[in-house]
Parts: structure tokens; sequence; C-alpha cells
């Protein structure tokens, strides 16, 4: 149980550096082009998605593909807390639709390994 705990502390660690990038490519499509801000903030977005790539080499496939969709609801709290974006009831039903099926396949998946 505590190495799956260390593997999906590592997941999310990854996801949440996968959804950061989204947050650098939104600021910085608000500088003018090429100016210094722009290509430290693209260059924040790339070295994200690098980091997010080489995580993936490191986690179980199945289980890590499964859990990519919160990177949506990681979008939609970075949006509330980042740039002040309203959470509407949709989004707030898709993320926890989202959260129980990563719940209900995690505990699948714990079953079929012989877990509890």
């Amino acid at each position: 149980m505590r190495n799956s705990a260390k593997w999906f502390l590592l997941l999310h660690l990854i996801l949440g550096v996968y959804a950061s990038s989204s947050v650098c490519s939104k600021l910085a499509a608000q500088q003018p082009f090429l100016s210094v801000g722009f290509i430290l903030l693209y260059g924040g977005m790339l070295a994200a998605l690098v980091v997010y790539a080489f995580g993936w080499k490191h986690l179980p496939l199945t289980t890590a593909y499964a859990n990519k969709a919160i990177t949506v609801v990681w979008g939609i709290l970075l949006g509330f807390l980042l740039f002040g974006e309203s959470i509407t009831l949709r989004q707030f039903i898709g993320a926890a639709v989202i959260i129980v099926g990563i719940v209900l396949f995690v505990r699948a998946d714990n079953e079929g390994e012989g877990g509890q």
C-alpha cells in the first residue's frame, strides 16, 4: 500500500506540472510576442512538458493513463485560483464525474491485484 501511495503522489505531482504548462501558456499569450516575458513563460511551458514526459516513464502505464483526466480538474482549479475564472455547475459536475471515475478505476485495479 505504501508503494502505491508513493506512485499515486508522484503521478499527481507530474500531472500538476502538466497542468502548470497551460498556465505558462496562458500567461505567455498576454505578453508581447518575443518579449523577455513571452520567451521565459514559453520556456517554462516547454520545461514543464519535458518534466511531464520523463515522469511518465517511471509510472505504471494503466494507472497513469487512467488518472490523466484529472488534469481537467487541475485546470479548473488553477483557472479559479490564478485567473479568477468562475466555476460553473457544469464544470463542477464534470470534475466530480472524473474524480469518481478515477476512484472506481483505482479500486478495481487494487482488487485485481489482490488488494483491498
